[in-house]
């Protein structure tokens, strides 16, 4: 741990013309993240704040692997099962939360840890989120239909025309945000790229430290067997029972948790329960992979633990 960060001892008195320390810890789901921020915060009398859209739901807390009581109880937590499953909250009322969390911290000279593996909730702290308005669903619609007659090589080609920032900097096979550049041009009428260049971050250039948990791929795999099985003795499957009685919309982000797919087709038969802990597993570390690639592609100069 001291080889991560150096521990800090609260002051008796505090500072309030210095913002508060803000620590950023990322990564994928049974990385070590909130272990981590809960030991530093014993250390350092941090706060600690959720960015993990999916532990922002009360129904959820054994499926998200959310802090238990005990946790709780070593250090402050924030934003952890404040929504319920029926309310979705966006990455702009999750920042304008931890905003207000913050600025409160500052007013008493506290720091804080923000974790979490949800990576535009990061970005929205460090580079910021262009405030883009709706694509009506007719005209991305008609874009779909246009990438699929043109093919990539065509569709990148009319793109490189109105907005040729975007269609440089999009991968190759990349097709979802290839159609959603094309999409924000014809439904705004100015460029993707000239949204985002407008973006400010939340937070001040030198005001928070980032670091990433990544252990080794095959130790994170493990990992995600493990915490399934856990979940699975604490009752996760009776969560899920209790999520589905509700009748929620199923594209409600709660509700696109992993794991909520799984358990609910074997609640309603149509897997065995070993074979739904098995897809639960694949899920979970499917999901760990992207993580891990995202963080590795998206903050490539934060530390590593």
């Amino acid at each position: 741990m001291r080889a991560f960060y150096r521990p800090r001892t609260r002051p008796a008195s505090h500072d309030l013309s210095q913002p508060p320390s803000i620590t950023l810890i990322a990564g994928p789901t049974a990385s070590g993240k909130s272990a981590l921020a809960l030991t530093m915060a014993r250390e350092t009398g941090a706060v600690i704040i959720n960015a993990d859209s999916q532990q922002l739901y009360a129904d959820l807390r054994i499926l998200t692997a959310r802090p238990s009581a005990e946790d709780e109880a070593q250090a402050d937590h924030r934003l952890y099962g404040v929504a319920d499953a029926a309310d979705a909250w966006s990455v702009g009322r999750w920042s304008r939360a931890v905003m207000a969390s913050l600025d409160d911290l500052r007013e008493q000279g506290r720091p804080a840890i923000l974790v979490g593996g949800t990576g535009l909730y990061f970005i929205s702290l460090t580079r910021g989120l262009a405030d883009i308005p709706a694509v009506p669903s007719a005209v991305r619609d008609q874009v779909e239909a246009d990438y699929a007659a043109l093919g990539e090589p065509g569709f990148r080609q009319r793109l490189s025309q109105i907005d040729a920032e975007a269609a440089q900097a999009i991968e190759h096979g990349d097709r979802q945000r290839l159609v959603r550049a094309m999409s924000v041009f014809i439904a705004s009428g100015r460029a993707l790229s000239a949204w985002k260049a407008d973006t400010q971050p939340l937070l001040a250039p030198g005001s928070w430290t980032g670091w990433v948990r990544e252990p080794e791929r095959q130790q994170l795999y493990a990992n995600c067997d493990q915490r399934v099985d856990l979940m699975i003795y604490q009752g996760a499957i009776a969560e899920v029972q209790a999520l589905v009685d509700r009748g929620l919309n199923p594209a409600l982000p709660a509700m696109k948790a992993v794991g909520v797919r799984e358990l609910a087709a074997y609640l309603s038969d149509d897997l065995a329960r070993d074979d739904a802990i098995a897809a639960l597993k694949q899920a979970t570390r499917n999901y760990a992979k992207r993580q891990l690639t995202w963080f590795r592609n998206q903050t490539p100069d934060w530390r590593r633990a």
